[in-house]
């Protein structure tokens, strides 16, 4: 919502500075610029990455038209989870928590929780790892090192829409440059014409430069900036998982473990103590009934 609002905002005062001085927007639509400038900017896209690429930057960028879903609520949600989990754990030992962790869609416990449930990565993040604990072969460290080198290569994977954005926004002024030097191209063969047709085509070639600048400025670097920071949750969310697992690898108790995983998430998103502590001891009957049920 809020990228939709400040390209609203962006190009607002652009142009109403323009008109204010007396600028007429129509000088402004170049449909030739329009088409030098994008087409540029795509093909540079298409020769620098793969389809699939392609396919994440678009992904990216409409998701950034979203916002984001990872709140405080959704990471309390996730504490909870993670409460109930250790908690089936710890009473009925580590091979009750089998059957949830290879079949996660048809667990009670998972069930309860949609935010998790639904979030593919997370969730398989999670079955996978806890799966590596309940084989009982990897101690705390492995188990550390191992989670901090699957979410270093998440983190790389969701970053290259917004670097394609970003390097796409470099090259945008000098695509404004070639632009602008094919109106001049065109302009000197037409240097023995009207006045007004020079004035038209050096306009033209002007207008280039502008579409260039602006769009690396104020449209594909932002745009990198909205896709970084959406990204930016996610590895939380993934890391709040990380710690609670860890701790629970050590065998920390239950609500240990989900205050390693609370001290990870940003002062923004995160529950206080308080809060945490209120959801897991109210929902933690109820959870563990349906646990036992399943």
């Amino acid at each position: 919502m809020f990228v939709i609002i400040g390209t609203l905002v962006l190009f607002g005062a652009i142009l109403g500075g323009f008109l204010m001085h007396g600028g007429k927007v129509a000088a402004l639509i170049q449909i030739s610029e329009f088409i030098i400038i994008g087409g540029a900017a795509i093909g540079a896209m298409l020769v620098g990455n793969p389809p699939n690429i392609i396919a994440q930057v678009i992904k990216a960028v409409l998701g950034t038209l979203k916002g984001s879903p990872y709140k405080k609520e959704t990471f309390l949600e996730l504490l909870r989870a993670l409460f109930a989990l250790f908690t089936l754990a710890r009473k009925e030992g580590l091979l009750a928590l089998e059957q949830h962790v290879e079949h996660p869609h048809e667990s009670l416990i998972f069930q309860q929780y949609p935010s998790l449930l639904n979030n593919h990565h997370a969730l398989a993040f999670l079955c996978d790892t806890m799966k590596v604990v309940l084989t009982g072969a990897v101690g705390a460290f492995e188990l550390a090192e191992m989670t901090e080198m699957d979410i270093e290569r998440h983190h790389e994977e969701a970053m290259k829409p917004a670097h394609v954005l970003s390097k796409v926004g470099d090259a945008m002024p000098g695509f404004g440059i070639v632009a602008a030097v094919l109106g001049v191209v065109i302009t000197m063969g037409a240097i023995d014409g009207p006045p007004e047709e020079i004035g038209h085509k050096v306009a033209s070639a002007l207008v280039g430069t502008f579409l260039g600048v602006l769009s690396a400025y104020g449209i594909f670097q932002p745009l990198a900036s909205a896709v970084e920071n959406h990204v930016h949750p996610e590895e939380q969310y993934l890391q709040c998982i990380r710690q609670s697992l860890i701790a629970f690898a050590r065998g920390d108790a239950p609500l240990t473990c989900i205050e390693f995983a609370r001290r990870s998430i940003e002062p923004a998103l995160r529950p206080s103590f308080q809060e945490v502590e209120e959801a897991v001891r109210s929902s933690g009957g109820s959870g563990q009934a349906t646990a036992q049920a399943a």
